[in-house]
Parts: C-alpha cells; sequence; structure tokens
C-alpha cells in the first residue's frame, strides 16, 4: 500500500504546471487479456522451435509483421465502399493507440479562423484531400493535449515520429491496416494503444491529439500497391488517385469513431523524400508554376481540410521537416497555415537553438499561430538499440528548453515526448518502453523544473524507487519500484553479459578451442580427461541464462503482445543462447559416442 501510495503520489507531482504551458503526463500502454500459449522456457532450435515460436501467433489474429494478408482486405473493401458511396466510417472496434492528456485549450486570440472557416478557406466541403504520403504519424505524434506529452511511436513506441521511428510487431488490426494511432481519451476512459498490456493512472484527461497510422503499414500490401506513390517503394501515397482519398477518409473516421473529443489530430506528412517522383506527379509537375512544394502543400491541405471539414472542432497537426525549406510566401499563399499547427521535431543532444528560434520566427510571419516542438526520451540513438542513455536525451530537452525560452511567450501550444519503438515500419524494435521509463522521468521533471539538478535527480530516484539513476553510462545498477523495473534489469543483464560471456566459454575458452572444434563437435571427438575441465562451465551457465531468459519472457509477457516478446528474444537472446545450447548437445553426443 504505501508503494502504491508513493507511486500515485510521483505521478500527481508530474501534473502540476510549471514554466510550460501546460505539463501533463501520457503514456501509452495497451490492454488485452494474455493469450493461451506455452509458457516461458529454454529456446527451441531447428524446425521445431520455428514451430513452435510462430505458433504464438499463428491463427487469425496474428501480428502485423507476420499477417500481411489479413490486414489489407478488410479496409480494401471499406474504401471502395466510402469511395462509392462517400459515407463516413462506423465507430471502430479496432485497437488504437491511445494517452492521456491533462489541461483546458486556450484562445489564442491569434486571429485564427475557426473551424469552419479553415474549411471553408481550404475550399474544401466533406470531402477528402490527396492522402499524406509516408509517415502519416501514429502513436508517436502521441497524444497531446497541450504542455507536455509523452507518446509511444508505434506499437508501445514511435508510431513513427520523424527521423525514423516506426511500428512495433502486433495483432493485425480488423480495419485500416495501421488503423491505430494517438489520441487521449475522455476523463476515466483508458483505451488500446499499441504496444503493451497495462496502463498507469492518468488523471484529468480532457481532449487529446490523434493520428492516422504510418502509410507503409497499409502500402506494403499487395492490395494497396497500385497506390504508391513509386511502385517500387510503400513510402509515399499517390496523391493524384481517388482511391487513395478515400483509403485516407477511411482511416480518419476509424480514430474519430474511437475519439470523438479530441482536440488535435496530427496528421504526418514527414520526409516525403518520394513525393513528386510518380508517373502521374511528374506530369503534373510538367504543367506550368507547378513544383514539388506545391505538391506537398497541396497534400497537406487536402488531408487537413479532410479533418477539419468533417471535425470542425479539431485542430490538424504536421510534422514540419517538409516545411522548413519552402519560401514564406508560398506557405502564406497555400491556406496551409490557417489550416493546421506545425510540430518542430529535433531529437539532437547538440539541436541548434537559435536556428530552431529562427524557424519559430519564420512560421509566426506566415501565419501560423501555434507551434509545437517535439523531443525524444527513447529511440533516436541506434536503430538496434535495447538500453536507454539518458544523458543523450536530457540534453535534448534541456536544449528544447533554451528554444522555449527564447521564442513568444504564446507560441508554443505543447511538447511531446516522442518514445520510438521502430526506426521505421520494416526495422527491428529499438529501446522497450519499460527500459526507458527513468528517461522519460528524467525529461518530464527536467521540464516540470525548467532544469536539470542533483534535486531533479534525487527526485526522480525518490519516485522510481532507485538508489542510483545513471545518467552518463548505460548501465543501471539500482533495482527500481515503478511498473517495468524488473524488464529493465533483466534486459540490461541480457544486453551486458549474455553474448559476452558465452563468447568466452566458446571463443576464448583454451579447452573448448583447442579440443572441442568444430572439427571435433562434427564427429562426435572428445578427450575424456579434458571434457571435465569445460563441461560443468558450459552446463552452469547455459543453466544460469535459461533462467534468466524465462524470468524476462515471463515479465515481457505481462506487458507485450507474444510476437513481440518473440521478436525481441530472436534478435537479442537466441542467437547466443542458441550456440551455448548446441555446445552443449554436440558435448553430450560426444560422450555417448565414448561410451
Amino acid at each position: 500500500m504505501a508503494a502504491e501510495a508513493r507511486r500515485n503520489n510521483a505521478l500527481s507531482h508530474l501534473h502540476h504546471d510549471s514554466c510550460w504551458p501546460r505539463l501533463l503526463l501520457a503514456l501509452l500502454w495497451r490492454r488485452r487479456p494474455p493469450r493461451p500459449g506455452p509458457g516461458p522456457g529454454p529456446p527451441l532450435s531447428g524446425a521445431r522451435g520455428a514451430a513452435r515460436r510462430c505458433g504464438a501467433i499463428a491463427g487469425p489474429e496474428r501480428c502485423a509483421r507476420h499477417s500481411p494478408a489479413c490486414q489489407g482486405k478488410a479496409i480494401g473493401r471499406r474504401a471502395e465502399a466510402l469511395h462509392a458511396s462517400g459515407q463516413q466510417n462506423p465507430r471502430s472496434r479496432g485497437g488504437a493507440h491511445t494517452a492521456a492528456a491533462t489541461g483546458q485549450r486556450r484562445d489564442t486570440g491569434t486571429g485564427t479562423p475557426e473551424p469552419g472557416q479553415r474549411a471553408a478557406a481550404a475550399g474544401q466541403s466533406n470531402r477528402c484531400g490527396p492522402a499524406v504520403p509516408r509517415r502519416t504519424a501514429s502513436a508517436q505524434s502521441g497524444a497531446i493535449e497541450g504542455g507536455v506529452a509523452a507518446c509511444g511511436r508505434y506499437g508501445g513506441g514511435r508510431a513513427a515520429a520523424p527521423g525514423a521511428p516506426g511500428h512495433e510487431g502486433r495483432r493485425a488490426p480488423r480495419r485500416v491496416p495501421g488503423g491505430g494511432a494517438a489520441a487521449a481519451p475522455r476523463p476515466g476512459r483508458h483505451r488500446a494503444a499499441a504496444g503493451v498490456r497495462g496502463h498507469l493512472p492518468l488523471r484529468g484527461a480532457a481532449g487529446a491529439a490523434a493520428g492516422t497510422a504510418r502509410i507503409q503499414f497499409v502500402l506494403k500490401h499487395k492490395e494497396f500497391a497500385h497506390l504508391r506513390e513509386v511502385k517500387a517503394f510503400p513510402n509515399a501515397l499517390n496523391p493524384h488517385k481517388e482511391e487513395s482519398r478515400a483509403l485516407v477518409k477511411a482511416m480518419i473516421d476509424q480514430v474519430m469513431a474511437l475519439h470523438e473529443d479530441i482536440k488535435w489530430f496530427h496528421i504526418g506528412c514527414d520526409e516525403v523524400y518520394y513525393l513528386g517522383e510518380g508517373e502521374e506527379s511528374k506530369q503534373w509537375l510538367q504543367q506550368q508554376d507547378n513544383t514539388p512544394e506545391k505538391l506537398c502543400l497541396s497534400h497537406i491541405k487536402a488531408v487537413a481540410s479532410c479533418v477539419v471539414s468533417s471535425y470542425p472542432t479539431v485542430t490538424p497537426i504536421v510534422w514540419d521537416d517538409m516545411l522548413r525549406g519552402i519560401s514564406e510566401e508560398a506557405l502564406a499563399e497555400s491556406g496551409v497555415p490557417q489550416l493546421v499547427q506545425p510540430m518542430i521535431w529535433d531529437y539532437a543532444a547538440d539541436l541548434d537553438v537559435e536556428g530552431k528560434v529562427h524557424l519559430i520566427e519564420k512560421y509566426r510571419r506566415c501565419g501560423f499561430s501555434k507551434v509545437w516542438f517535439a523531443s525524444a526520451f527513447k529511440g533516436a540513438t541506434g536503430v538496434n538499440q535495447s538500453l536507454i542513455l539518458i544523458g543523450h536525451h536530457l540534453k535534448n530537452h534541456l536544449q528544447w528548453l533554451k528554444v522555449a525560452s527564447k521564442s513568444p511567450a504564446d507560441v508554443l501550444e505543447g511538447i511531446a515526448l516522442t518514445g520510438w519503438q521502430r526506426y521505421d515500419h520494416f526495422s527491428v524494435l529499438c529501446e522497450l518502453l519499460p527500459v526507458a521509463i527513468p528517461c522519460l522521468a528524467v525529461c518530464l521533471q527536467t521540464l516540470k523544473n525548467g532544469g536539470y539538478s542533483d534535486k531533479v535527480k534525487e527526485n526522480v530516484e525518490e519516485l522510481l524507487g532507485m538508489s542510483n539513476l545513471e545518467i552518463d553510462t548505460f548501465m543501471s545498477t539500482s533495482l527500481g519500484a515503478f511498473p517495468g523495473s524488473n524488464i529493465l534489469t533483466l534486459v540490461t543483464e541480457i544486453s551486458f553479459y549474455l553474448k559476452s560471456s558465452v563468447d568466452e566459454l566458446l571463443e576464448r575458452n583454451r579447452y573448448v578451442t583447442g579440443w572441442f572444434s568444430p572439427y571435433h563437435r562434427k564427429r562426435k571427438i572428445i578427450h575424456p580427461i579434458i571434457m571435465h575441465h569445460f563441461q560443468p562451465d558450459a552446463v552452469s551457465l547455459l543453466s544460469k541464462w535459461n533462467g534468466v531468459v524465462q524470468d524476462l519472457q515471463a515479465a515481457m509477457e505481462q506487458v507485450f503482445h507474444r510476437c513481440t516478446v518473440e521478436e525481441w528474444m530472436e534478435e537479442n537472446v537466441y542467437p547466443s543462447l542458441q550456440k551455448l545450447q548446441q555446445v552443449v548437445d554436440d558435448l553430450d553426443e560426444a560422450i555417448k559416442a565414448l561410451q
């Protein structure tokens, strides 16, 4: 009871306003009942092991990465129906990224048109324009209710913040592939978020932001390959096809059906590298006065208009990287500043403060009423990273504090703390959310207090039940009392010692390399005296690591989907553990051959 009270008190501290417009804590979690399946155990090698591991996700509820076919058909039928009838999606029951948020939306008084006026200015009715190519945002863009939002990027992770993140393996959605998005529920409600089961209590949720999922998630399917901007790449949607517009409309409606009271909707628009390279776009660009910048702005305007015309109380948010190089005149004349709020993203520890201040000034001159910042509390430091270097992310947030201090007081709507789960839809998992909780706490406390100090460090250690929080190294020497701390401890142990201990035995133990080499193992040859010099060590090491892995698998299965656990194990555990298992098996065979 005391520990629970301490955690609840810790969460309440993180909700208090300080130097930011409105400070909030919003974490993405996923709640689903555990699936039946085999309990944790040592990995099996060969076909039998593969069958057992794949069996965890077999059937109609396979994760997205293992069942491409099932994801495309439902949305294909729905998009065709929308195209034919012009109707909106009914309420969806599909999974969605979620987060809770606090604060009340402010009347900025900056002359921004009302939602209905925005739609009129865009020249749109209830018709959705061309879809936004490439990362159309998602959990990474996260629920943002003003102030500070901590959001996962896809699947317990960067639902795809710019710079690279993407989607964590998960069960196939029932409608639009990747139709889940970041959004905050109404007060007292917790909706499903990709990646993790369970949730933290979040107080005072009132509105939020949402975004459609990464477009790669849809365009990877054969059913939608014809909608790609460039035939070979699933990164961008062809903006000239009516079916593309119907697809985007369906995705927007699915998110809105789940989150009727949101105030912001992140529509993505980052890193659209291949926009303009499709055949239809090339023909369009040959017309007088047409440019790639104009094509990009027309994308943004059309999708934003689709949101505000159908949902006039919702303000679209876009990643800003495609806007940075566009002239002020082109931006102002496009009508985009009256429709959206740009989210300026930068995850570097040494981000250019003065450059960001000048960029904000440019956006204000173009007519944008508000801007958002986007930092990162996990991801952005290594595509297959498994542990967090807190110091990197801390420096990033300290730089954003400098940007805020040098910007007009009324310009900042909020900051989103993105948490990547992949660099893109096809990459491996990077840091898991439980591993990143201490870093998230440090970043939030830094924003709350307007800087970092020994006192902030002590606050985080007390809130998380950690005796010694490491900032400048990957190694955390203390256990924690926060949810998921056991996963952090076990991941740390495996990341530092599993491969190194196995390699030490198999590659640097003279008895193994000299008397039980691959040549000996293949022919089942072993010196009956020499084997006693390394057999006990090999068996003991295998027993130890099997126990650690079983503990980690059991802990992860309380939080993640089985397909996520399977992927992390195959990437980070099985290669070394199976090598160790194989040498022990070969040793047993050689001993039998002696008898």
